[in-house]
């Protein structure tokens, strides 16, 4: 049996990572600027983070969740206090995607309501719902389109305002900051607006923090840069390091009705031990404020380069839009400079690096970077 051919995939075989270093089979050393697409939030291996998953693997790996899990309840708690929202509740699944598809369920059950409102250039996830409240008609299959999700244009406010008054939206999706979309970030005053908008109606606001939550952009979740309080808000990507989890912190104006949720996988004792490893890293290292300090360094120093359009971003989380297609210079990052980055689009370069990045690395990889494009 092969494998189904789904990724254009570079010849390169990674063996074995330490904090912001990949290694490759051939033993070459490269610097990791993408961390997996956000994963990897407290850096490759971990000592913290591989203690917590040998002791939680040598007594359990996995139990259902028809039994108490203590372990699933010391990460609620502990996720309540770091993040701030110890007032929510926490549904654990395995992924950003599965996240949003409760996210949007759960919004239709509260209100009633069918439809949902996301932005241009929006990414939620790859199935049911979360696909169809994606911006991408190339990956949406016939049955994903059931006009259930209206799209409008990022901070146009009587765009939303209009739909709403329709009075069939049930709920409004929006990233904290758009990654696959190119690092856009809304307009704070239209964060604020849109939060007034959907409490004023009785729409839930989903904000989705799966790329841009978890520290990344000097705040634990993007949208307090704002100081808004969202209804729901969903996580994955950099919760565990690398293991399959996602999670959604749900406010208290919803109630829980047994069977209306459910997963199999989801919360479970291995992937909490590694979750709680994360956050105790992120707490101990103060890898929040990391990720604003040498963000901001990093932008900064972008700026003004040779064929630099544009350089967006808050935090690590930042786009160096070029005045050319990348494909060549991301190839030259890789296989000359030894630096994994991430696209968006044609024209854009995504950085997503590990919130434990430090200065000296953040002037490699400007080194590097400065190289591969003069």
């Amino acid at each position: 049996m092969n494998l189904y051919d789904v990724y254009p995939l570079f010849d390169i075989t990674i063996d074995h990572g330490t904090d912001c270093k990949v290694y490759d089979t051939n033993g070459n050393e490269y610097l990791d600027l993408y961390g997996g697409h956000a994963v990897i939030s407290i850096g490759h291996s971990h000592p913290k983070y591989l203690k917590a998953l040998a002791e939680q693997a040598s007594k359990l790996v996995f139990y259902s969740n028809s039994v108490i899990n203590p372990v699933q309840q010391q990460l609620a708690r502990r996720l309540g206090e770091v993040s701030g929202y110890v007032d929510y509740s926490l549904f654990l699944v395995n992924s950003g995607a599965e996240a949003n598809e409760n996210a949007i369920k759960l919004a239709s059950f509260h209100t009633g309501r069918p439809r949902v409102i996301a932005f241009n250039k929006a990414f939620h996830g790859r199935t049911s719902a979360a696909v169809e409240a994606t911006d991408n008609p190339k990956i949406k299959a016939p049955v994903n389109c059931s006009g259930h999700v209206t799209f409008v244009p990022m901070n146009d406010i009587e765009a939303v305002r209009r739909e709403i008054g329709r009075g069939d939206v049930a709920a409004v999706i929006i990233e904290g900051i758009q990654g696959v979309g190119g690092i856009i970030i809304p307009d704070d005053k239209f964060m604020i607006e849109l939060r007034r908008l959907t409490q004023d109606t009785g729409t839930v606001l989903i904000l989705d923090e799966i790329q841009s939550g978890y520290g990344r952009t000097g705040r634990f979740f993007a949208h307090q840069h704002v100081g808004i309080r969202p209804d729901i808000i969903t996580v994955a990507k950099g919760i565990a390091n690398g293991y399959p989890m996602g999670g959604v912190l749900i406010s208290p104006m919803f109630k829980p009705v047994y069977g209306q949720l459910g997963t199999t996988f989801g919360g479970n004792h291995l992937g909490c031990a590694a979750a709680l490893a994360v956050l105790d890293v992120i707490d101990e290292q103060g890898l929040v404020s990391n990720a604003e300090t040498v963000g901001n360094y990093l932008i900064e120093h972008l700026k003004g380069l040779a064929g630099v359009k544009e350089v967006r971003g808050r935090g690590l989380m930042i786009a160096i839009e070029m005045e050319y297609p990348v494909k060549d210079l991301r190839s030259r990052l890789i296989h000359q400079s030894h630096v994994f980055t991430g696209a968006a689009g044609t024209n854009v370069i995504r950085l997503l690096p590990p919130l434990t990045l430090t200065r000296a690395l953040a002037d490699d990889f400007l080194l590097r970077f400065t190289q591969a494009i003069s």
